[in-house]
């Protein structure tokens, strides 16, 4: 059973880098700007400021992932040797799905952690690392296809370390819950009783109800429907009809789908689509 791949194929990252060298003072980003962001300090020591909260220093190599457009600087620390240059390579994410998109909404609002930290990331990040200071062939496209997968090996540590108290991230972090939430991802059309999942996870009825509610935060059920809306929202975003987007996701009838749709977004489909042109 694989946790991830289906979460991924359908709310995917698409990377895109926006710096890699040496920063001089600072680099800074607004809300407005609608995408994730991944920083890698590869040197030097960095000031991290992030909304209007306390500045943080960054004295070691680091990775900073913001998962949600957040107004954010990083900037040369005061008092920084001169023969000691702060070396930064940055990318911009668009996931699918958009901004409300299951994986995105279910991370913190930044992870920071030391690069040492992270040991499964270091023959990827030697890589990456290795074509920001160099000037081969398709670098970037490169450096693309790397950001991407150290947010998958990023998603992996997570998990593995239950990084995420709550949410989808605790759930799949969970050896035993984690089988009914992917059952869920990979069959959303099917109506899962709690009795299903709860054999999955080789749990009683009330044992898997009771604790998936406490790690999730959610009930099984609510939790489907949660999936089956996104997973409508996306198919909408790329233009598929209404019906056939019904039929996919588990409902009878495009009416059933939206009576759904707008209980938990509180618009009817198309009225949500609307929105998302504005």
């Amino acid at each position: 059973m694989d946790r991830l791949s289906t979460l991924l194929a359908q709310f995917g990252m698409h990377a895109t880098t926006i710096f890699g060298g040496v920063l001089s003072t600072e680099i800074s980003f607004d809300a407005t700007d609608r995408t994730a962001k991944l920083h890698l300090l590869r040197s030097g020591d960095a000031v991290l400021q992030l909304d209007q909260q306390k500045a943080v220093q960054i004295t070691e190599p680091s990775l900073l992932f913001i998962p949600r457009p957040c107004s954010h600087s990083l900037s040369v620390m005061p008092g920084q040797k001169p023969d000691q240059q702060v070396e930064l390579v940055s990318a911009a994410l668009r996931f699918d799905g958009g901004l409300d998109n299951p994986l995105t909404t279910a991370l913190p609002a930044y992870v920071l952690m030391p690069l040492a930290d992270v040991a499964m990331l270091s023959g990827n990040l030697d890589w990456l690392f290795d074509e920001a200071f160099a000037q081969h062939c398709g670098k970037n496209a490169v450096l693309n296809r790397l950001f991407e997968l150290v947010v998958i090996q990023l998603l992996r540590y997570m998990m593995a370390n239950r990084s995420v108290s709550t949410g989808m991230m605790a759930g799949l972090a969970d050896l035993r819950l984690s089988k009914a939430v992917t059952l869920m991802h990979d069959q959303p059309a099917k109506a899962w009783s709690v009795a299903e999942l709860a054999t999955a996870a080789s749990m009683s009825r009330a044992s898997f109800a009771a604790k998936f509610h406490k790690v999730v935060g959610i009930t099984p059920a609510d939790y489907l429907v949660s999936w089956r809306v996104s997973l409508a929202q996306k198919l909408l975003r790329e233009g598929r009809p209404i019906a056939l987007i019904a039929d996919e996701v588990g409902y009878e009838s495009p009416s059933a789908l939206a009576r759904t749709f707008r209980r938990k977004t509180g618009n009817s489909p198309r009225e949500w689509l609307q929105l998302q042109t504005h």
